[in-house]
């Protein structure tokens, strides 16, 4: 765990800002937004959710790279951490949300 102190500083809060917005770049590279998750759910929820658990799995992938690459192994588990909570519980609660209250589906079969 590292020193209090150590939070303090800008380089590694710069790499903890990488590493999250990697994880929104690779979320946003594999998924349509939460709200097409929402309104598509009974159409292809399980297919969107597939797509969030490859992306997640990606990020982490980044995440071991970046912690085995650079001296300081906690801001990319961090950055990727944090972020890959938030847009799992974004697309969890899209799919909760389509499968109890679908919008108009922007999809005709």
């Amino acid at each position: 765990m590292p020193d209090i102190s150590d939070l303090r500083n800008g380089d590694k809060a710069l790499k903890v800002a990488v590493y999250a917005t990697l994880t929104y770049d690779i979320i946003s590279a594999t998924n349509s937004s939460p709200q097409t998750t929402e309104i598509n759910v009974k159409k292809r929820g399980p297919t969107l959710m597939k797509w969030v658990y490859i992306g997640l799995v990606q990020a982490a992938g980044f995440a071991i790279l970046g912690a085995y690459l650079d001296e300081d192994t906690w801001p990319p588990l961090v950055g990727v951490g944090i972020a890959s909570v938030i847009l799992y519980a974004q697309y969890h609660y899209a799919y909760q949300s389509g499968l109890g209250k679908p919008g108009v589906s922007t999809e005709t079969y």
